[in-house]
């Protein structure tokens, strides 16, 4: 059986500034303080700037503990903020984005996700760990920056 990546993406409006939202998901080491899922996120290596280049994450997902490795690219920054899959326990593929737009009122944030996973799971499994991840994630990052 071929498991094929899937792509998913979920957007939402938070009424917070664009700068507030970017600080938010640049501060990876205090994701733990607002996303439940994440347990430990530790940085490991910076670029030339000093940025988070790679962050090593413990969390918990598809209830079991998981360890992965994610590398970051700023090259659309502050607009977009884009993570590939260095190394990971249960993925094999865990590509995504964060797209942040100014807008009147607060900033609109487009959130999408690839997960390839080493075992396979149904179809309709999978859809549904995806879309618990991507609403968690916006609603918590949503909660964060207004609060």
């Amino acid at each position: 059986m071929l498991d094929m990546t899937d792509r998913a993406a979920q957007t939402t409006h938070i009424h917070a500034p664009m700068s507030t939202c970017v600080e938010i998901v640049l501060d990876f080491e205090r994701y733990p303080e607002w996303a439940k899922d994440v347990k430990e996120a530790v940085v490991r290596s910076r670029d030339d700037q000093g940025r988070p280049l790679q962050v090593e994450y413990r969390a918990s997902a598809l209830g079991r503990s998981t360890r992965y490795m994610l590398e970051y690219d700023y090259s659309e920054s502050p607009s977009r903020l884009s993570w590939h899959l260095v190394e990971g326990d249960i993925m094999r593929a865990l590509n995504g984005a964060y797209s942040f737009v100014e807008v009147d009122g607060g900033t609109q944030v487009f959130y999408e996700l690839d997960i390839e996973l080493v075992v396979p799971l149904p179809g309709f499994v999978k859809r549904r760990a995806e879309a618990r991840i991507l609403v968690e994630a916006i609603k918590e990052l949503k909660a964060r920056a207004e609060s």
